[in-house]
């Protein structure tokens, strides 16, 4: 039998829960947080642009990548919470700047929010943005159907037929290279399991709970003064729907007094298309607020 190679980071426990997190690098600290379902290994092209420079933290959220499951669902004050955890756990107690891509937009923000004084800038790479969001009913109810699906298909065998698949089958479509650079066997090992589905079902079951959470924290935590960068991934087709998320996009920028950018071409996965602006973002933000 073929020994199962370990995880490349440490598992730290934070917040009770046992996460999978790397820290590489030295200098200032960012911290790079993926999108919905996504894992450490999404930020691969970006880490070597910025190692060089930056103290660079990755940690997979609970459920993803190698890290345990969580017995409670996401909120945005619990992942701003996870991210202050992870840096502690790690002896990192000054300020970062925090890159959240698509769905964890919101919880870079709610970071910026509610630990002012640890913040030292935003890049926001293609965020999640939702204008006036209200959280979707019976909360309790989402999250046990979500645990009850995730259950359903791990018992059915889904997660290892179909999970893989799946996987690339979104790279693909969300990105303009056409392809999924993560190695087969790591894919297999995350995506091939219930436990990463159930963890992906459960942030989709809360995302609308999460955008109405950042949506109050904006009315109640005023934003610091601190450098932010949107990044909005553009294909060039200047289709409607893409005029329309770029100046979703922009407003965001405007809301929090940051710079905008158009980057294209470039689909939803920034880090994989443009690794080198989203590098130079972070190097841009964390060099002013140094």
């Amino acid at each position: 039998m073929t020994a199962v190679p370990p995880p490349p980071g440490r598992m730290l426990r934070v917040g009770g829960v046992p996460l999978h997190v790397l820290c590489e690098g030295s200098g200032p600290v960012c911290v790079l947080s993926p999108g919905l379902g996504m894992g450490w290994f999404d930020w691969e092209p970006v880490v070597p642009l910025l190692a060089p420079y930056r103290t660079v933290v990755r940690f997979d959220r609970p459920g993803l990548g190698f890290s345990a499951p969580a017995a409670e669902p996401p909120t945005a004050a619990a992942e701003a919470a996870r991210i202050a955890g992870v840096l502690d756990a790690l002896g990192l107690g000054g300020p970062a700047t925090v890159v959240g891509h698509s769905l964890a937009g919101f919880h870079a923000e709610a970071f910026a929010r509610l630990y002012p004084e640890r913040t030292a800038g935003l890049v926001l790479v293609d965020a999640s943005v939702e204008e006036n969001a209200r959280p979707a009913p019976a909360p309790a109810l989402r999250a046990a159907a979500a645990r009850a699906r995730g259950r359903a298909y791990a018992a059915a065998g889904l997660p290892r037929a179909l999970g893989p698949a799946l996987r690339r089958l979104t790279v693909r479509a969300s990105s303009v290279r056409g392809a999924d650079p993560v190695p087969d066997d790591l894919v297999r090992r995350t995506y091939g399991t219930g436990r990463v589905v159930r963890a992906l079902l459960m942030e989709n079951a809360r995302y609308w709970d999460v955008a109405a959470e950042v949506e109050s924290l904006r009315a109640e935590r005023p934003f610091p003064p601190v450098p932010v960068t949107v990044l909005a991934a553009a294909t060039g087709s200047g289709s409607w729907l893409e005029r329309r998320r770029l100046a979703r996009q922009r407003a965001l920028a405007t809301l929090l007094d940051g710079r905008f950018e158009s980057v294209a071409p470039a689909g939803h996965l920034m880090m994989y298309d443009r690794p080198g602006v989203v590098a130079g973002a972070v190097l841009a933000v964390t060099s002013v607020a140094a």
